[in-house]
């Protein structure tokens, strides 16, 4: 279940113009969507089905306990990015181009693991 926290942080996103009003509707209609889970035998290509979903998931490895878990339709990558950004900075470094060719190839599953040691995250992405 989506936290109320969650919800005000899109409307926050909103009012400060770092999203517009339509990708704050459709990351609202995003978080409330079942997550699917992800694939064990990592990136897979269907050819002519592009992925239809974004989802980032930051992990405490500490704890195991999910810190981020969050599926964005694939219109809305860059505002997910952005959101990505501000959970953990190594998402600030990926390339939105290179997984936007993940996208038309047909990439589905994880095509992100990183290990944050110094802030104690795993950052996972994947494409659904």
């Amino acid at each position: 279940m989506v936290s109320t926290e969650e919800r005000l942080k899109i409307l926050k996103m909103i009012q400060e113009n770092k999203i517009s009003v339509d990708e704050g509707i459709q990351l609202l209609a995003a978080i409330d969507a079942p997550v699917a889970p992800a694939t064990p035998s990592g990136p897979q290509v269907v050819p002519g089905r592009e992925p239809k979903f974004l989802r980032i998931h930051i992990t405490d490895m500490h704890t195991g306990r999910p810190r981020v878990n969050i599926r964005l339709p694939i219109s809305v990558i860059n505002a997910g990015f952005k959101m990505g950004a501000k959970f953990s900075p190594e998402v600030q470094g990926l390339d939105a181009d290179q997984l936007l060719g993940f996208v038309k190839a047909g990439v589905t599953g994880q095509v992100v693991d990183i290990q944050d040691v110094e802030d104690d995250e795993h950052v996972e992405i994947f494409l659904e």
